[in-house]
Parts: C-alpha cells; sequence; structure tokens
C-alpha cells in the first residue's frame, strides 16, 4: 500500500459573500414577506455571511453544481498540477444539477480533460468525504497514479423564493395550517449555502510546501436504529419512515414541493451529537489510541454554531478534550456549505500558513441525513 497525500487543494466560492441582512434580497421573499423563522435561525447558527451562486440584480443563476465544481478543480492548476493528466475523478454532493447523469460525468464534461475514471459518491454532507476515501483508496492500493476528490453544493438552486411560490395552493395552505412543517421547510433557507473544493491525491509529497498525508479514514452509518432526519425528494410518515418518488412518481413531477430540503429539527438536537460523534468516536479511540494531546488541529463541520459546545461536551466525556484554540471552523465567513465544507476549511488552514510540519489533523463530519459520520486523520508534512 502507497503513503497518500493531498498535495494540492482548492475552493471555489461563487460571487460576492452576502451578509445576513442582505440574504432575503438574494433568495427573494415569499410571497413578498419577510421570513419570521430567519432572525431565529441566524442568532443561533453564527453565520455572518455565505455565497449565492445567484446575480443579486437579477436573481438569475450563474454557475451550476457542476461548472462550480469544474471551476475549483481547475484551481489546482495552481500548484502547478496539469488537469489535463487527472487518472481518477471522484465527485460528491447532496444535490446534483439533475437526476441523471451523475454529478461525476458533467463536471468531468465541463473539465473537458481527457478520458479517466470518473465515480459520483452520494448522500449528503459525508458524500465529499465519500469521494475523497474513494480518491485516497484508489492511489493507496497504486491503481491510479493520482485522484481528484471533490465535494460541492448549490442548495440556491432550490432555496430561492420562486421555487417555493410554485408549490399548488392547497400544499402552501397545508404548511400554513401546521407552524412545524412550515419552519422545517423555512429552516434550511438560512442554513446552507453554495460552494465547492477540490483536492489533488497523489502517492508523493510535493517538494517545496505543505503537503498532507492521510494516515487514515473512517465512516459509519446509525442509520440501523434512527429514522430520517434530513431529505428531499420525499415525504416522511409520522413514525419517520420515508416515502420515496418511485411511489408517486406524476406528484413528484407536478409538485416541486417535493424536491424542497427538510429537516427534522427536535430529532437532530436530541440524537446528531451522539450518533455522529460520541458513538462512532468511543470505537476510533480504542481501535488507534487516539489521543487529544495527539491532536494539532480539530476541524468539525458544523451547521451551526448552536453546536459547538456540545460537540465539546462531548469530547470531553469520551477522553478526548481538545482545547478551543486547536480548534478550526470557517462557518463564520464561509456558511454551511455541506459536502463542500471540508474541503474549503481544509483548503484555509493550509493557505493561512497554520499548518506546522507534523502537525496532525483530526476532519470530522456529521451528516444528519439518517445520522451518519466521517472521520479523517492528517499529517502535515
Amino acid at each position: 500500500m502507497n503513503d497518500v497525500f493531498i498535495t494540492a487543494t482548492a475552493a471555489a466560492l461563487p460571487n460576492a459573500p452576502v451578509g445576513n441582512a442582505a440574504i432575503e434580497a438574494v433568495l427573494g421573499r415569499i410571497g413578498g414577506q419577510s421570513s419570521r423563522a430567519r432572525s431565529i435561525v441566524l442568532r443561533k447558527n453564527g453565520i455572518k455571511s455565505r455565497h449565492y451562486a445567484i446575480d443579486p440584480a437579477t436573481g438569475l443563476p450563474t454557475h451550476s453544481n457542476a461548472s462550480l465544481t469544474a471551476e475549483a478543480v481547475r484551481a489546482l492548476g495552481a500548484s502547478g498540477f496539469d488537469i489535463g493528466n487527472i487518472r481518477c475523478l471522484v465527485t460528491g454532493t447532496s444535490m446534483p444539477d439533475q437526476t441523471m447523469p451523475g454529478h461525476g460525468p458533467m463536471v468531468h464534461g465541463e473539465l473537458g480533460n481527457p478520458a479517466c475514471e470518473v465515480v459520483t459518491t452520494a448522500g449528503i454532507c459525508l458524500s465529499g468525504l465519500a469521494a475523497l476515501k474513494y480518491a485516497w483508496l484508489a492511489v493507496r492500493t497504486g491503481d491510479a497514479e493520482n485522484a481528484v476528490a471533490t465535494g460541492s453544493e448549490l442548495p440556491s438552486a432550490v432555496l430561492r423564493a420562486a421555487h417555493f411560490e410554485a408549490e399548488n395552493a392547497a400544499r402552501v395552505a397545508a404548511l400554513a395550517a401546521c407552524p412545524r412543517l412550515a419552519f422545517e421547510k423555512d429552516f434550511l433557507r438560512w442554513m446552507l449555502s453554495d460552494g465547492a473544493g477540490a483536492f489533488l491525491v497523489e502517492p508523493r509529497p510535493r517538494a517545496g510546501q505543505v503537503n498532507l498525508r492521510i494516515d487514515w479514514m473512517e465512516l459509519s452509518s446509525e442509520a440501523y436504529r434512527l429514522p430520517v432526519c434530513m431529505y428531499a425528494g420525499g415525504e416522511r410518515a409520522p413514525d419517520g419512515t420515508l416515502t420515496g418518488w418511485a411511489r408517486f412518481p406524476s406528484r413528484m413531477w407536478a409538485e416541486k414541493s417535493l424536491f424542497s430540503i427538510r429537516q427534522d429539527v427536535k430529532l437532530l438536537d436530541r440524537h446528531v451529537v451522539e450518533a455522529t460523534l460520541e458513538t462512532p468516536l468511543r470505537k476510533i479511540m480504542a481501535r488507534r489510541g487516539l489521543k487529544a494531546e495527539d491532536i494539532g488541529w480539530f476541524l468539525p463541520h458544523m451547521s451551526s454554531y448552536y453546536f459547538r459546545q456540545l460537540i465539546a461536551d462531548a469530547l470531553a466525556r469520551i477522553g478526548l478534550p481538545i482545547p478551543d484554540e486547536r480548534w478550526f471552523t470557517n462557518l463564520a465567513a464561509r456558511g454551511n456549505t455541506g459536502a463542500a465544507s471540508m474541503y474549503i476549511m481544509l483548503d484555509e488552514l493550509r493557505q493561512n500558513g497554520r499548518l506546522a510540519t507534523g502537525a496532525r489533523v483530526l476532519c470530522f463530519v456529521p451528516e444528519s441525513g439518517r445520522f451518519s459520520s466521517g472521520f479523517m486523520m492528517l499529517t502535515a508534512v
């Protein structure tokens, strides 16, 4: 097995940052009314600015998910790597531009580079880390001499007011009669933002720069014991079971509301830290002898600063108390970019010169869809 290194990182954030006061000017006001959930959600999540692939003057999209991802991949060229030499391209995203073809071939088409292996990983936030794991294994086994992994999100495509107003009148009336459902639908408009990131993965470090050796990666799911929490393209029954589009294809295409992203915030609050952090990380600590003093940086993907103290408390409970000064997150400035978040965080940490040789970096990506998580240990070389 080869050692494997992240030898180049890049991020693509569309358009100028959008501050909290300007969100509804860009996304639009549903029915011409300001959201009642907006101030509550923003106060708790701590996000101050984010990026949208929307022209604020016209309200029209400026990028597709595929084009934004391709922009991040092209930016890897700044390291001296010729993207025409990509041997394996692996892309992860929550919501591709279309259901078919897969996101990977669409990104490959945008890039226009020669033939290579192309893979798409599905899921929500964890799809970006799953893409990186495939790239890591391809290079580690010697099956590919290099790989490019990406994580990207373009939720603005379904967060615009025009999308919500396209719902039929009966559906809008039903939501109005149920404040909880209305909040769940509106909640994520103030939580999600657009972005893409890309990593170049190679079997040797590049001289004269900070490389990140991938020491290990572990992904796990708690879906066997917990119901669906965050979902799109289906309807959830009171018992938590999810009915997908195949059960009612005519309704699926007739009602765009079924493409709306929804989050059960109560279920999230009860289970996300225990299921995605405490339970899997206890096992990893035992298996790998993980200790807090060995961790130079802790990079948690958080959807909201609301979870920061909950995560810190959980780390203390399991015997891995990582001091605040060793945490790194750019959530406040970049927003919650889902599958792209770890790519964008690591790129910023790597570019700002704070990674000393030998520093070990523990990365944590939870996914609330049905409570999955991923952990990765890196060493700066």
